[in-house]
């Protein structure tokens, strides 16, 4: 029997009148995050990095930390009791031009970064499940970087560029936005060619490379906005809990951007998440929606999953909201709308953000561990996000290396946009450095220095830049 009939049967059983309450297999508290913490909101997918970037030169130009016409900012979260935003450098695609969606995805990634900086006391960018609670329980928001579409990945870069992501923060990225790519079929099964050509085929051998490379890793797969082939390829295909970090459900509203039943019961056996998005034309075939179709969706995903699987993914400043949420200072009414229907405090608390961490903290949990060389120290010449003025730029970092640890100098590698490159290594001055042959196209890059000691035990640090 193939998975996907399996979950067509599993799901029909699990409706049936006489069936064991969904409510009853409630998994008790976050297991990590104890008693004593702070109330949790987290809202799985925002794009407000998208907009915070200038269209022509991708800069930061709009600071969160003050009052914006934006959906999303520090105020309105803080307003709202939105301590855990998860901030998705979106990229749609530029269709035969990776270099570019790396730029624009490193952009917003900078982005994030530039506005942590500038909001240090109001906000940090954390990835990990006990650091998001610990920055919560502190008062600050907690900044979950995220990407959705990775149109910048290919068969040369893939991999080291996952693993560079990775080091910027990244904690969950989702292969497609609705075009498909060399991952995978997109939610729309076209790519984003002047003619948009139909694609077929589910997930690719790459992207079934890079699903397990996000295991070892430790990072989630959003399998929002992939296709139902390339959905049921990643089920296939993890070996760790998924996450549809901003879908509706199928059944209340026929989208290609929702979620089957059969895929609701697949992404419960695997222990992972839905968060159910805001946007109307996902919600109802009326045109216009409002709280209570969210609570709709939800409603059904927990009718189907069970109260523990099931979450909220507004997609604020990426589309069209309901007509009685403005923005994300009001999040509290979906909180007001769960009671009303009767959930429990325990459960809105689950639906409203203890749930999406729990299985952030057991993908993570589930990661190959990795050991650091403890004797080695790496120290970029380049700050994050610093501009260069030249497009062959020399890429410069301090090497340290402690009396007892043995450096291995075949391992020191640049890597710059995922491709790396052996490292130019001067003992007398301590550095490693390299310089491109080819000048660099576009704006925004990412580099990371590598090395090892003899063991093999890997130290590595990443910075963003951006050169003129």
């Amino acid at each position: 029997m193939n998975m996907k009939l399996f979950y067509i049967i599993l799901s029909i059983v699990l409706v049936l009148p006489n069936s064991t309450t969904l409510l009853s297999n409630m998994k008790g508290g976050i297991g990590m995050m104890g008693s004593n913490t702070a109330e949790i909101i987290v809202d799985g997918h925002q794009d407000a990095l998208y907009k915070s970037i200038d269209s022509e030169t991708w800069l930061p130009t709009t600071d969160l930390g003050k009052n914006t016409d934006f959906e999303v900012d520090i105020p309105k979260l803080q307003k709202g009791g939105l301590n855990v935003p998860f901030l998705a450098a979106y990229t749609p695609g530029f269709y035969g031009n990776d270099a570019r969606s790396i730029s624009h995805t490193l952009a917003q990634i900078s982005s994030l970064y530039w506005t942590a900086e500038n909001n240090a006391e109001q906000l940090q960018i954390v990835s990990h499940a006990p650091d998001i609670l610990a920055t919560a329980n502190r008062g600050k928001i907690a900044a979950v970087p995220t990407i959705e579409g990775a149109y910048s990945l290919n068969k040369e870069n893939a991999i080291e560029l996952t693993r560079q992501y990775q080091d910027l923060g990244i904690a969950v990225m989702g292969f497609t936005w609705n075009y498909s790519n060399a991952l995978g079929e997109g939610a729309d099964q076209i790519y984003d060619d002047q003619a948009k050509t139909a694609s077929s085929g589910g997930l690719t051998e790459l992207g079934a490379k890079v699903v397990k490379e996000m295991n070892s890793l430790g990072m989630a797969v959003d399998v929002s906005h992939m296709a139902e082939s390339t959905f049921w390829d990643v089920m296939e295909t993890t070996k760790a809990p998924v996450i549809a970090t901003h879908s509706g459900v199928k059944a209340l509203k026929d989208h290609q951007r929702n979620l089957t039943d059969e895929q609701l019961v697949a992404l419960k056996e695997n222990g992972g998440v839905i968060g159910i998005v805001f946007y109307p034309e996902f919600l109802t075939d009326s045109g216009g929606a409002t709280i209570s179709d969210v609570v709709d969706h939800i409603d059904h995903a927990v009718k189907i999953m069970g109260v523990d699987h099931v979450a909220i993914g507004s997609d604020f400043d990426g589309a069209e909201l309901p007509n009685d949420i403005k923005d994300s200072s009001e999040i509290g009414k979906i909180k007001e709308a769960l009671t009303e229907r009767g959930y429990s405090e325990e459960e809105v608390s689950k639906i409203m953000g203890l749930n999406t961490l729990r299985v952030l903290n057991e993908i993570q949990g589930a990661a190959d561990r990795v050991i650091r060389a403890q004797g080695l120290s790496i120290i970029p010449e380049v700050e994050m996000g610093e501009n260069l003025n030249e497009r062959t730029p020399t890429l410069t970092a301090e090497l340290k290396v402690e009396e007892g640890t043995e450096l291995d100098p075949e391992s020191l590698k640049v890597i710059v946009d995922g491709i790396p490159n052996q490292a130019t290594y001067d003992k007398k001055l301590a550095s490693l450095s390299f310089t491109p042959k080819e000048p660099l196209k576009e704006k925004f890059h990412v580099v990371t220095f590598l090395g090892a000691d003899k063991e093999g035990n890997e130290q590595r640090t990443t910075r963003i830049f951006r050169v003129e």
